[in-house]
């Protein structure tokens, strides 16, 4: 199974992999290497991570950074919602359901 991105969640993403290698050179394709880890597991096994809003939003979380990977399952498709940091505004991706 494949995946996309939300534009919102991209831009999350793209943000965390900028800041992560300016603050120390490799650092981002190390948070890049875990993003990716999580995502070929989720592509393989959607249902692996817990749902955290019936029926089909799942979270994962990275391990070695504070993130969690937000995304709804469909029969064709993963969608991430979000790249959510563990202390910003929590649910602020809830009204990304619909798009």
């Amino acid at each position: 199974m494949n995946y996309q991105f939300h534009p919102d969640a991209f831009d999350e993403h793209h943000d965390s992999v900028a800041f992560y290698q300016n603050r120390l050179p490799g650092l981002g394709a190390d948070y890049l290497a875990e993003f990716d880890a999580v995502m070929a597991r989720i592509c393989r096994n959607p249902d692996i991570y817990p749902t955290i809003a019936a029926p089909d939003i799942h979270r994962a979380g990275l391990k070695r950074f504070p993130f969690d990977v937000i995304y709804r399952v469909t029969p064709t498709q993963i969608t991430v919602l979000a790249v959510a940091h563990h202390r910003r505004r929590p649910a602020y991706w809830a009204g990304r359901f619909g798009k």
